[in-house]
């Protein structure tokens, strides 16, 4: 009787917000992405696979459940994926396979089915539910607006206290240092909007939220055993807001950028008309 081959660790990278197009090995005329290239070239490089949904939570439900979101549901950021629907996780732990996660999902607690069920949502039966099947590791969703409104979620945010133990002060440390520049005078320019893109972020390159993410899964993968597993390493970036430490700030400018698809005819539908306004829209 054969042997069954021995399960192979993944590691399911994804990033958020980055174009094909803007990666060398799709054919774009000056940026170089060569580890990416090397990944693409030792695999399977699609040419026509599109992204279920605008919206990052509805896209990565769909790229977890393998549904369009008019089957999984979750049609906005903060919906709840019904707990009927399985996702990677769901199929892998039958088998064993520990599935985690470090990084973004977007992931909402279903709290209304959970009760529905009688289930408590801090329990450890609802832990996988919560996380949409994914045992998380380590939970990175992304900087949180300078607002009152997400105080309490700030302070919880571990990179948060991280940035302060490196010497970053400020009550939005994640804001002030790692997604804003410095002006001549010292003050601080946000990166939100797509403003101040061209300078370089006020936190060192080895402390970026990037390279801080990049190490709880260097964490993850030096802790694991014999148990296999796959990771799902979820980077935020390049995700606005737009802007880099050095010396990544200076590698492109808006020369590098490639004209975009111009359509024949610009629609006056009220959602293309709202988009257009946005202060990131117009020059």
């Amino acid at each position: 009787m054969p042997q069954p081959k021995p399960l192979r660790n993944v590691l399911y990278i994804m990033c958020d917000q980055l174009r094909r197009d803007y990666l060398s090995c799709y054919g774009h005329a000056h940026l170089h992405t060569p580890n990416i290239d090397r990944l693409a070239a030792a695999g399977v490089r699609f040419s026509r696979a599109y992204t279920q949904g605008t919206i990052c939570g509805p896209s990565r439900m769909s790229a977890y459940t393998g549904r369009y979101v008019s089957s999984h549901q979750v049609a906005w950021n903060a919906v709840p994926l019904p707990l009927e629907e399985l996702t990677i996780g769901d199929y892998l732990r039958p088998h064993g396979i520990r599935t985690a996660l470090v990084g973004k999902t977007h992931a909402t607690p279903n709290l209304e089915a959970l009760q529905r069920l009688h289930i408590d949502p801090d329990s450890e039966q609802a832990e996988p539910l919560n996380e949409v099947g994914f045992d998380a590791y380590f939970r990175h969703d992304g900087i949180y607006p300078d607002s009152p409104l997400f105080e309490d979620k700030r302070e919880s945010a571990p990179y948060t206290h991280y940035l302060r133990e490196k010497g970053y002060d400020g009550t939005n440390p994640w804001h002030e240092w790692a997604n804003a520049a410095a002006g001549e005078n010292g003050e601080v320019l946000s990166g939100w909007k797509m403003r101040n893109a061209g300078l370089p972020a006020r936190v060192a390159e080895a402390h970026s939220e990037t390279v801080y993410t990049t190490d709880r899964a260097i964490d993850f993968i030096r802790e694991q055993a014999e148990q296999p597993w796959c990771l799902h390493l979820s980077y935020i970036k390049p995700h606005w807001p737009y802007i880099a430490p050095a010396p990544y700030h200076a590698l492109y400018g808006a020369e590098h950028i490639q004209a975009p698809i111009q359509p024949e005819h610009t629609s006056d539908h009220p959602v293309y008309q709202a988009f257009r306004q946005h202060q990131e829209s117009v020059n």
